[in-house]
């Protein structure tokens, strides 16, 4: 079987509107096979900066480019109630004619919550409401019609229309660390994402390997996606060397997809020699 690897790029929705158009584009354009927004109210890094909703920013600029997929990394699941995210999730893939990857996560930032008085939950709730969610997206996209009967969430005969153009439904990207999320993604996802050492990617992709095992699923099936963030030491980023250095040790563990957070900057020199001769380079070594 052929090794996957593929290569994304990570944005804050932090910008002017049409200088986020430009970038996106541009990103298309130097062949990354995916771009992100983030799911912020304000930014845990960037706070002085204004940010715009995430899911409003995916749907503009989901019109403004034709090839590159695209997503939310991730969806927090303490922003929305699942039926609407999945009616959210099916407009944009209509909008972007089936390129939207479906990214999605418990929550995380207490202090985004508390300043919008939103409910953060502890996190044996966040999980237990995040494991309803996926199940509630996974069946609305799937099905013409749901009904759910959870603990936190219910749905009555709920009528899903339209269909998503992806069949059938776009793939699920959750994001997970511990064990109970990590079970949930060995059951729902199309693709795995997470970060962290090269040691604790290691151990999680063992952890979905025995988890995938337990419920019968291959685990092949289940893409490993790792979040390289802008601040992470080296940065991918920083350097032709430092990208081959990192994509090398992560890919001995297990990694098959790179999602490369980039920090506001207009210099695009480094990433252009990364899109023209490091990628390719990595892509025929794994071929």
């Amino acid at each position: 079987m052929t090794e996957r690897i593929r290569f994304g790029i990570v944005t804050d929705q932090i910008l002017a509107w049409p200088t986020l158009v430009e970038r996106w584009r541009y990103f298309e354009s130097l062949g990354f096979d995916s771009v992100w927004d983030s799911d912020h109210f304000i930014q845990s890094s960037w706070s002085e900066y204004p940010n715009f909703e995430a899911w409003t920013v995916l749907a503009g600029l989901a019109a403004l480019t034709e090839r590159i997929r695209i997503g939310v990394l991730v969806s927090s699941n303490t922003f929305r109630h699942p039926a609407l995210l999945a009616k959210q999730a099916v407009t944009v893939d209509h909008i972007s004619n089936g390129r939207l990857e479906l990214g999605l996560g418990a929550g995380w930032f207490e202090r985004e919550h508390t300043m919008f008085g939103i409910h953060f939950p502890e996190p044996a709730e966040r999980v237990g409401r995040f494991r309803e969610a996926v199940a509630i997206v996974d069946q609305l996209l799937r099905n013409d019609e749901t009904s759910f009967e959870g603990r936190y969430y219910q749905l009555r005969q709920a009528r899903f229309r339209p269909r998503p153009i992806q069949q059938p439904r776009p793939p699920l990207v959750l994001a997970g660390h511990q064990p109970r999320m990590l079970r949930i993604a060995a059951e729902y996802a199309d693709t795995w994402n997470s970060f962290g050492t090269v040691e604790e990617m290691r151990i999680r992709n063992q952890l979905l390997d025995e988890y995938c095992a337990t419920i019968g699923r291959n685990p092949r099936t289940l893409l490993r996606s790792f979040y390289a963030g802008w601040s992470m030491k080296p940065s991918p980023l920083a350097s032709v060397e430092a990208f081959h250095e990192v994509i090398g040790r992560y890919r001995e563990a297990g990694v098959e997809e790179f999602l490369l957070d980039r920090a506001p900057s207009d210099d695009f020199s480094v990433l252009e020699r990364i899109a023209d001769d490091a990628i390719p380079s990595v892509r025929g070594g794994a071929a």
